[in-house]
Parts: structure tokens; sequence; C-alpha cells
């Protein structure tokens, strides 16, 4: 027999053992099943850094929703769990750790036992975020889970670096870079947000070598003068033509520099005459390999002047700026200056300036590995909901730069090149060499620098499931089925995914990207630290249940648009949490049953046939929604049907059989009662997980059904035409518009339930009604009902209600002491005269009027309008029942 359930559902009592029970039922297992077609998720790696913010609880529900509904509708699931190293982020965490508990850097530690400390840091906190998962309902397969420097993933990481350097798709160079002083490494593009930052516009005069003049060239960036190599003009440019190949006389420095011609230079644009500097800025390094330009770079890696910058050595980068402005303006260079607003690049991490300066770093070749990547998202092979995210990501493919990977950090896979210290070869290598392939030297030094952290996440797809060994996992998993993630990581994450896979494993990674907005705050404001308005998510799982966050969440959500946190509707949320508990409660405590079957149609009554028909479409649409990441759709499909049709009709309806001494009547209200529940249980359980399980749990079985001990892994409902009942549905759906009309009606005119009246009802099809005649005299408070073809005759005393298939009739001195009813009106209409003689008073004094704030007036205007429309509504009132 089945077991009852608490009178209130307590999801902190709840949600840790029936978690705990799912995980020993090994309900999370993903294991290739050839007899089924796959279903894959890896899950967006979380910084082992961090805890779970909004966004992650949002990235988690999403993906948890769609692997349950897979792994009910029949799928081989597996959803692989993992953490992220997140080098700079990481590495910074542990450095503030070191300087503020014991007054270390790094360097007083060395690299090794700094590294020490890090994974040490890792153990710590890498596995807070899990449990915080597990409390959110996520059905991961633990035993899989994956950390990007675990030894399967740096054997990935290895042989991908390897490959790509063996075909020339890697290689070292110096080049103009991103790099961030205050992180100290270089970043690649992706890592640099612009900001539009307010500045000003120096035009400075550089004299010509030979007296006859000077050129005017503008920069927002003077500190960057002592690395000037040239000056540009366009070659078109007739001001300038007897100029080229001549020189000027760089300020300050008193350096001569060439002047050179090149298109890069816009014609008519500013002073048509541009400064060079070849090291400190990416357009003017192309311009400087075009015209062997020399290469001065003058800035350091702390942010400082260095020894290239003559009398600014040691200075700040902007001290710097302040200072030559000054010199520039007192030796009568500086000709004008303009306030300027420019984007300025900075830091994702740090966000301070990025300063752009020419390093020898290591670098991908985007070009080659674009083509491909490009292709299958044109082709549709990898599919972007919603679809207006391909133009970004194509936009930003056709324009990739190189990637610079190398970072001057020591937390994370250090790159596989060993310098020969004799001859200079570089060796990359899969294994660790021990002597030089060029010159067979031993004298070989590792270089010290590190993978960009999206290096290693990039192959995350296919390093999960084993490669670059051959795995079982990854012939029947590969490609994986959906990438959930936000928008703010196509560029970092998605895109290198994307043509990892393709140069790797020669196919695509995932079929769809599944793309989500931020969750902000109920202003609309991103969460963040600096604002105070973060909002923890387990903080308010633990105060409202998983279930009701998960619920609000993705209840008005769509994919790719941001959404706003509102507490308040996991309140609602959690209302309809209890809802549906108070509901099963009601059916469990009305079964007599051990089992549950659905009765043969001939056994249903008019009403079980409309809640199958109901329930058979809202299968199919809610599995159509989900099929196609209509996940917000969805989940309200699924909350309105429970509410409404379920809980506020069908139990409604029920409640005379069940009540009834017709036992076979009572027996099938109860079996569709229970088959319907389960049924809705099961559309909730991706949504809803703990709740819907715990009640399931307490609930009889189907007779004759595929045996399932957990809701989880039980059948997903399937549409069957069996159970398309339109009649029926039709009826009742009359029955019930009567039904809401009447009490409406009623509510209007304050009418008891206990005072019943005769209800007419004129229609010219009075047989979609007979079924339901019992209903509309007990829920629409009838004494007695009866049919008419037409409206009778005489309408005077008469309360008339319209439905889309009958009239509706009832007398009005049933419904109301008319006597009475015109004293309280009479009362009421004086009450509101006095009101209103008040009120014009106020209005016809002159002084208030005059005197008196426009607002205060207008609001006793206001006043006098409402008090007017009052006592013509009683006077109409009075006068229809005085008809």
């Amino acid at each position: 027999m089945n077991k009852e359930l608490p009178k209130v559902y307590e999801p902190q009592q709840v949600e840790e053992r029936i978690y705990a029970m799912w995980e020993q039922g090994g309900c999370f297992n993903g294991d290739p099943d050839p007899a089924k077609k796959p279903f894959s998720i890896v899950m967006p790696p979380p910084n082992v850094t961090g805890q779970l913010h909004m966004g992650h609880a949002m990235d988690c529900t999403l993906q948890d929703i769609l692997t349950r509904f897979k792994r009910m509708q029949g799928y081989s699931t597996l959803w692989v769990p993992g953490t992220d190293h997140a080098g700079i982020a990481t590495q910074i965490k542990v450095e503030e750790e070191l300087r503020t508990k014991e007054g270390l850097t790094r360097y007083d530690l060395g690299r090794e036992k700094f590294l020490q400390r890090v994974w040490k840091w890792k153990e710590t906190y890498g596995g807070r975020i899990v449990a915080q998962q597990k409390k959110m309902g996520v059905s991961c397969d633990w035993s899989r889970a994956r950390f990007t420097m675990d030894e399967g993933c740096s054997k990935a990481v290895r042989e991908t670096f390897c490959e790509l350097y063996d075909k020339g798709l890697i290689y070292k160079g110096s080049r103009i870079i991103n790099w961030c002083p205050h992180c100290v490494t270089a970043l690649s593009d992706a890592e640099v947000e612009y900001v539009d930052k307010p500045g000003h516009l120096w035009h400075i005069r550089y004299p010509l070598s030979d007296g006859s003049g000077d050129l005017v060239v503008a920069t927002t960036r003077p500190e960057t003068m002592m690395g000037d190599t040239g000056v540009a003009v366009n070659p078109e440019d007739e001001r300038f033509q007897h100029l080229v190949g001549k020189t000027c006389i760089l300020p300050i420095m008193n350096r001569e520099l060439p002047i050179v011609a090149d298109d890069y230079v816009e014609l008519g644009f500013g002073t048509g005459a541009v400064k060079m500097t070849p090291a400190h800025d990416p357009n003017d390094f192309e311009v400087g390999q075009r015209h062997h330009l020399e290469m001065i770079r003058c800035i350091g890696d702390d942010g400082r002047i260095n020894e290239n910058g003559g009398p600014y050595h040691g200075m700040d980068r902007y001290e710097c700026r302040k200072q030559i402005v000054k010199d520039l303006e007192e030796q009568g260079y500086l000709v004008k200056t303009e306030a300027y607003n420019h984007n300025v690049g900075t830091c994702y991490r740090c966000h301070n300036d990025v300063e752009p300066l020419i390093s020898a770093q290591w670098f991908v070749k985007m070009e080659p590995l674009a083509k491909e990547a490009l292709r299958v998202v044109r082709d549709g092979e990898v599919k972007f909901v919603p679809e207006r995210f391909s133009k970004t990501y194509i936009n930003w493919m056709e324009n990739v730069h190189d990637w610079c990977i190398s970072r001057q950090l020591w937390w994370g896979h250090q790159i596989p090149a060993w310098y020969c210290d004799d001859c200079g070869h570089i060796n990359v290598s899969r294994e660790d060499p021990t002597a030089c392939a060029k010159c067979g030297s031993t004298h070989l030094t590792r270089d010290s620098d590190v993978l960009d952290t999206w290096f290693s996440s990039a192959l995350w797809p296919f390093s999960t499931l084993g490669w670059p060994d051959k795995t079982g996992d990854l012939d029947f998993y590969y490609p994986t089925s959906v990438m959930v993630t936000g928008y703010d990581i196509i560029f970092f994450w998605v895109a290198r995914m994307i043509f990892s896979g393709c140069e790797q494993m020669k196919e695509i990674p995932f079929h769809t990207v599944l793309i989500h907005g931020l969750v902000r705050d109920d202003k609309g404001r991103k969460m963040s630290k600096s604002l105070g308005n973060g909002i923890d998510p387990l903080e308010i799982a633990e105060k409202y249940g998983a279930d009701a966050l998960r619920f609000n969440l993705i209840t008005g959500n769509s994919p790719g648009n941001d959404m706003r946190f509102y507490t308040e509707k996991c309140e609602a949320m959690r209302n309809f949490a209890n809802k549906v508990w108070n509901a099963s409660r009601f059916v469990m405590m009305n079964l007599t049953i051990d089992q549950y079957r659905l009765p043969a149609a001939e056994e249903l009554a008019a009403e079980d046939k409309w809640v199958l028909s109901k329930l058979n479409t809202l299968v199919r649409d809610v599995t159509e929604n989900l099929d196609v990441y209509e996940i917000g759709v969805a989940s309200a499909k699924v909350y309105d049907f429970l509410w409404d049709t379920y809980c506020d009709w069908y139990i409604e309806l029920t409640k005379t059989r069940l009540n009834g001494e017709d036992t076979g009547g009572s027996l099938a209200a109860q079996n569709v009662l229970c088959y319907v529940l389960v049924e809705l249980l099961k559309l909730l359980h991706p949504f809803m997980p703990f709740i819907t399980e715990e009640i399931f749990q307490a609930l009889p079985r189907q007779a004759g059904g595929a045996e399932t001990r957990f809701l989880m892994t039980s059948r997903w409902p399937e549409y069957q035409q069996s159970l398309c009942f339109p009649a029926e549905e039709a009826a009742i759906e009359a029955v019930m518009d009567t039904i809401k009309a009447i009490r409406a009606r009623r509510s209007e005119m304050n009418v008891p339930p206990s005072r019943k009246a005769e209800v007419l009802l004129v229609t010219a099809s009075p047989e979609i009604y007979t079924q339901g005649l019992h209903f509309i005299q007990r829920l629409a408070y009838a004494s007695e009902i009866s049919f008419a073809e037409a409206a009778p005759t005489d309408l005077s005393g008469q309360v008339t209600v319209v439905t889309h298939n009958a009239t509706v009739y009832m007398p009005l001195s049933e419904l109301v002491d008319i006597q009475a009813e015109l004293e309280r009106i009479a009362k009421e209409r004086e009450k509101a005269e006095n009101g209103l003689r008040l009120v014009e008073q106020k209005l016809s004094n002159e002084k208030f009027v005059s005197r008196a704030p426009e607002a205060v007036v207008n609001a006793e205007k206001e006043k006098a309008a409402k008090y007017r429309e009052l006592i013509v509504k009683l006077e109409e009132s009075a006068k229809a029942m005085q008809a």
C-alpha cells in the first residue's frame, strides 16, 4: 500500500536524501548502450577558484533539464562534469593569500613549492563547487569528473600542441600582443574588453631635419613617443609627397625618423601624418615590417618606462604621459590639445588598461583553422540556438587574428618546448627530451611559460572522453549533442572548441550550441561584488528549495536573452510546489487502490476523457518545446496544466464520484487521478526533480507497467492517438466556461455560495451540457437548470451571462435580497455624494486652487471624478433592480 505524504513539504529534509538515493541507485551513470541513441553533454567547467553563482545555477539547470528529459526518453545519456584550473584567476587567488597571510611572493617560494600550494588550494576549494552543484540537483556522472590539468587532459593538451607545431600551425615569434601590466602576462584578443574612456588628442610638432618646416602628428598616447621610429603619410597626399624619403626629428629624444609613404594612413584624416611606434601598436608594427623600421620598446612588463625612455626611465606609463605633455608644451612642440573619447583595451580579469607591446610569444595560426570552423556553422552542421548568435560567431571568425597562447604564469600546462643552450634549437616533444634533436647537446632549458587556460578547455568535448586514446566513450558519445553556455564566452570558448574539434577530431565537437543570457538583478544590472547585488543561489535554495530556484531561473526565460532575478518569484514557485504537494496528498488520501491502471474508454466519464485528452496535447507540446530548446515555454505549460487543469478543475470534478456510492465510478476516478498525476510528475520532473521524485516514491505503481524504482529513470510520456477525445473535451470546456462565467458574475454582485439560483441555459447545442449538468449545479451554485432555444420574452429582473456556446439567465430576486440591496446602495450613494460635495467645495475655493501644489489639486480632481463615476454605477444598479 502507498505511504502517506506529510502535511507540509519540507525541501530541506527531502532534497539531500533524494539525491543520495539517486547516487546510490546509479541513476547518473552514463554507459554506452548500442541499443540506444546517444545523448551527451560536457559541462562548461567552472573555475576551481569560485563558488556557484546565479550564472552557474542557470547553466546547470538548463543542462540538467535536457539530460533528464533525454534520459527519460530512453537515450543513453552521459553528462560529464568537471572543473577548470583557470590559470590567471587561480594563481592570483593563491598569490593574494600568500601575500596577506605570510607576506611572501611566489618568487620567495620558487616555482615547485608555489605549485604545491596551488594544488593544495585546488584540493581544498575544487570540491566546494561540486557539493554546491549537487544541491542544485544536477544529474552528472560524477564517476567521470574531469579536471583540465588531470593526467588525461594534460596528455590531450600536449598531443594537440605537438600536432599543431609539427604542422606549422603553432609558432613562436615577436609580435604585438596584449599585455596586462597588473597580471604581468600576455592576453589573447578575446581576453581584452574595450571600454569607452575620456582622453585627449595631443597635436605635436616634429621638425624636419633640414630645417624647412615641420610635420604635425596627433596621438592619444604620447608616453610611447620614445619608441617612435618613423612618420608615415599617404602616398597620394600631395602635401607630403616631396617629404617622402626625408627625415624629421623626434622631440625630446632628438632622434632622426624616416618619413615613409604607406596606404595605411587614411587620406584626408587628421593632420595627414602619423607617428609610427612599431613596438607598441599592431598597425604600426605592420607598417614597420613593410618599411623595415626599427623596433624600440619603451614600456616594460610592469607598465613602467624602460631604459629606452631617456629622461622618463622608471616612471609609471601614466605619470610619464603627464610629464611628457608638460615638457612638450614648455619646449614649444605641443600645438594643441583636444578632448577625445576613445576605446581603451582593458584586462578582462583585473580591468586595468592593457598595453599593446612587442613580445616573443607562442601563437596559433588561425587562418587555416578558421576555414573549416566557419564552414561547419555556415552549413548548419553546428547550429546556434538562437540562430542570431551564428552571425556573431561568423563575424568574429572571419576577422580572427593569430591566437597568442603563451602566458607568463606558473600555474597551468607548461609549454612542452625545450631550448638548446648550445645551438638554440627549439625542441617540441610529446615526451620530455634528454638531448637536442639537432645537435645532441644535453643542455636543455624548458620554456617557463604556460598555455592560455582556454587552450585546454578548447579540447574539453573530446579530452574528457579519453582522446588522444581511442575509447568506447569517444566512439559512442562524440560528437556531443549540445553545448549549453552564455553568449559572453562565444569567442573565448565556443569558437575554440569548434576549430579544435574540426582539426584534432576531423569532426564537429557538438551539434547544437544553446546560448543563454546573463542573470541580472531585479533592476537589470549585472550581478557583481563591486555593486554588492550578487545573490547566492544556495541561500535561495536553502530558503525556498532547489526546485523553486530552478523553476524561477527558467520560467519566462528564452534562449539568448538576459533575465532579471526576482526573489519574490521564488516564493511563487515554492507556492506552486506546495500546490502540487497538497494536490498529491489529496489524491493519495482518496485512494483505495494499491496499483493504478488506465480504465478502458467505455469506463471513463466525460471529465476523465477531457483531462486525458488535454494531457495528451500537453505531452505532445512539451516534448516538441523541449526538442527545440524552448525550455521556458515548456515549463510554463506544465505549470499552467498542473495548477489550473488538474488541481483547480479535474480534482474538483472527481469529488462527487470519489465520495459517491458507485464503486465503479469511484475506482475509475481514482485510477485516472493517479495516472494523470504520475504522467504530470514525469513532465515536471526535469524542471523540479526533488519534489516530483518524493511524491512518486509514495504513489502506487502502474499495473502491468514497466517496473521502475525511480521517477527519473521512468519512461517519458508519449502522445497517443487513443487518448484523443475531442467531443468530450469540447463539452467539458463548455461546461467549465459556463461555471466560470456564472461564478464571476456572482462574485461581482457579492452573492455568497450559500445562495442558490435557478439557471436557464439558452443554447442551440443543449446536448453538450447534459454530461456536465451536475457540475454546473454544484460548482455554479444552481438550484435547478433548464434549457431553452430562445431568450425569455420578459427579461426584467433577470441577470444575463454570456458564454461561447450559451447565454445564461438567472432571476435577480434569487441572487440578492432586493430591498436590502437597494437600502445598501442608497447608503453607499449618500456616502459618495457627501464625499463629492466636500471635494467640490475644496475645488471651488480659489485660494486652494491657486496656492496648493498642482499635484495636490489634480489629485482632488481625480477624487471628484471617481465619486461621480461611482454614483452613476450605483444609480444603474438600483435602476436594474427596480426594473
